[in-house]
């Protein structure tokens, strides 16, 4: 995996202890920089798996202390080069010490993140954009037009916050999130009825038919994709290409849902937002889980027995609406 620097500023009187803490670390370089009368500085270099265990333990000594910063950057290369082989270390009386998680550190994650939630005009835009693109292409039968809307659609970053809200047991987080994600699917729908109203639309039109009912490969696709959403947040990866994933499965049953809904055709609507519904929550589902097992939760012993409760509640009610969901569209046929 990658590496980080960590940059930390403290008052002069506790660089000894700091030092010594420093000194405890393994696999870990550190080096102090330019220091003035009232703080020094020290740098130090980590794999980025260790990264949150070296944040965590200097939150936890100076989280109080006047004057405390740390700062994370990604490292880009280091010379000479990273042994990328996972290794095992052992403690004093031979035992092989606990793994590091292999992904960032929660504050990293948690900045990433949180930015997506925000209800900005540039969010509000690319739903709009996104939507119109989406309905010409289910108009025009068009495959290519339609992934080119799924690439702008916005919806990845909220979904994934609402699920990082549950392992944290972070209420304004998920309210953030679930407020951008409502008006971005009541955004979508409304266009999207507006334009089934406006243009001459029939439910034959193959990307619209296919997109009428939901199927166990549906499901499938949005496990997977929920999975997919959350790894790229917390491997650092890129999530452009993962965005795509969480789009096709939300972005087009969505606004076929608004097409048919606007031209008339309210049974074959009911369908499409069948399909939406079972999306949405596999999604949620699969990233609350993804994160639940890679180990994201508060720092301090409290929040997070709160925030492991709260993530297991999630998961159970997540998974209480697809089996209900389940069972009216497979079962009872509905």
């Amino acid at each position: 995996m990658a590496q980080r620097v960590l940059k930390i500023i403290l008052p002069q009187n506790e660089k000894k202890l700091a030092l010594e803490m420093l000194n405890s670390l393994e696999n870990t370089i550190f080096w102090q920089e330019e220091s003035s009368e009232q703080n020094f500085v020290v740098s130090l270099l980590t794999e980025t798996e260790n990264s949150e265990k070296i944040m965590d333990l200097f939150e936890g000594n100076y989280n109080s202390t006047v004057g405390f910063k740390l700062i994370v950057f990604p490292v880009e290369a280091s010379i000479p080069r990273t042994d990328t082989k996972e290794t095992e270390h052992s403690s004093p009386d031979n035992k092989k010490t606990k793994k590091n998680p292999l992904r960032i550190s929660r504050e990293e994650l948690y900045a990433d993140i949180v930015g997506s939630t925000d209800l900005s005009a540039t969010f509000i835009l690319l739903t709009i954009l996104s939507t119109l693109v989406v309905s010409v292409g289910l108009l025009q039968n068009n495959v290519a037009v339609i992934i080119g809307a799924m690439v702008i659609a916005p919806f990845l970053g909220p979904n994934v916050a609402l699920a990082l809200s549950a392992c944290l047991a972070d209420i304004e987080l998920a309210k953030n999130a679930g407020k951008t994600m409502t008006i971005g699917i009541t955004i979508t729908f409304l266009m999207s009825a507006v334009m089934g109203y406006l243009f001459k639309i029939t439910p034959d039109i193959p990307e619209i038919l296919t997109r009428t009912q939901a199927g166990v490969l549906d499901i499938i696709l949005a496990l997977a994709s929920g999975s997919a959403g959350v790894l790229a947040f917390t491997t650092g990866m890129s999530s452009a290409v993962i965005g795509v994933m969480v789009a096709v499965a939300l972005l087009p049953p969505l606004t076929t849902h608004g097409l048919l809904l606007g031209a008339g055709y309210p049974i074959e609507a009911l369908g499409a937002l069948s399909l939406f519904l079972t999306n949405i929550i596999c999604i949620n589902l699969a990233g609350v889980t993804t994160f639940y097992f890679q180990g994201v939760t508060p720092r301090v012993w409290w929040e997070a027995g709160k925030a492991r409760t709260a993530a297991k509640i999630t998961v159970f009610v997540w998974s209480l609406l697809l089996g209900v969901l389940f069972f009216l569209l497979f079962i009872l046929k509905v």
